[in-house]
């Protein structure tokens, strides 16, 4: 990532702007979201200058649950968030394939201030994925998505913050101990 590619990438209220498919249900998603303040919490007890780049499309029903709540949680810690879409910019997509050959979204990539790369988490929580690997899969995929967005509306978010807090706070704890 450079700083450049990331400076004139959309930031989250740009991309809502642009999404064609599911609009209502992105916006209504992103107005409703509260972000747990104990996540907040943790977040700024990670020191650092942080940026996250999403990688989406506006159809990807995963996308729409998770990316409004990252949004706002990197709004309320003061994050720079920037979404690019998946299609163009297979780049960064084929770095970072779900079990190392699936284009799966969305995906989110943690930069430091330097833009190096410090992790990546997607394209669900883990307890999802594990479900939709296993009972989920013997499911058609309307019965399944109902599933997806029943479960979803329930963790309103937290465990997909909770997952990408760990990929870089545990990280600088473990520098800290060194």
């Amino acid at each position: 990532m450079t700083r450049e590619r990331f400076d004139t990438a959309p930031d989250f209220q740009e991309y809502l702007g642009v999404v064609e498919q599911n609009r209502e249900l992105w916006t209504g998603i992103f107005s409703r979201v509260r972000v747990p303040e104990d996540l907040v919490s943790e977040a700024r007890r990670c020191h650092g200058t942080w940026r996250l780049v999403a990688l989406s499309e506006d159809w990807c029903g995963d996308a729409v649950n998770v990316l409004p709540v990252v949004a706002r949680f990197a709004a309320e810690v003061n994050w720079e968030m920037k979404v690019l879409d998946r299609d163009g910019n297979l780049d960064l997509m084929d770095a970072h394939l779900t079990d190392g050959r699936s284009r799966s979204i969305p995906v989110v990539i943690v930069y430091d201030e330097d833009f190096q790369e410090v992790g990546w988490w997607g394209p669900r929580p883990e307890e999802l994925q594990r479900w939709v690997k296993t009972e989920g899969a013997s499911l058609d995929k309307d019965a399944r998505y109902k599933e997806v967005r029943r479960w979803y509306a329930k963790d309103r978010g937290r465990t997909a913050v909770t997952e990408i807090l760990q990929v870089f706070c545990d990280r600088i704890r473990k520098a800290a101990e060194v």
